[in-house]
């Protein structure tokens, strides 16, 4: 069977793209240290952030609406940074950069290593950052192929 090896990009409609370049600039730039560059597609402009693992793409929405984290679609989107401490760092430079992200905290009822930061972008999308814990570590490292 053929391996999904990671995710190659997301793609994120949004209703004022100069807003949401400006907040992902903070986010993904400053406090992440992805890189960016723009192209067009169809006419329309697009701004893409990549690092080295995956990318994220802005790009005009074409309907007025707000953002339903229930209605059926995207509920949150959350970046893994590799340990507690990063998730820490990562918290205090987005509030330095004026991001309303929660403090970073330990959520044991998600798992007991569980750290995370949590904020919304220009459209009210969720994001979270969060540590690579041990479970996904093992889940990782300790991963067999099916028997054919």
């Amino acid at each position: 069977m053929t391996e999904v090896t990671g995710i190659d990009h997301i793609y994120l409609a949004v209703s004022d793209l100069g807003a949401s370049e400006r907040f992902y600039d903070q986010v993904l730039i400053e406090a992440l240290g992805f890189r960016k560059n723009r192209f067009t597609l169809a006419g329309d402009p697009h701004v893409q952030y990549y690092n080295r693992h995956f990318g994220f793409v802005l790009r005009p929405a074409r309907v007025a609406a707000k953002h339903e984290p229930y209605a059926p679609g995207l509920h949150h989107f959350c970046l893994r940074v590799d340990s507690e401490a990063d998730v820490r760092a990562v918290a205090e430079k987005l509030r330095a950069l004026g991001v309303d992200a929660s403090e970073a905290r330990l959520y044991p009822d998600y798992a007991p290593d569980y750290v995370a930061t949590f904020f919304e972008d220009p459209d009210g999308v969720r994001l979270e950052v969060t540590n690579y814990r041990q479970e996904r570590r093992e889940r990782h490292d300790r991963w067999e192929s099916p028997q054919s």
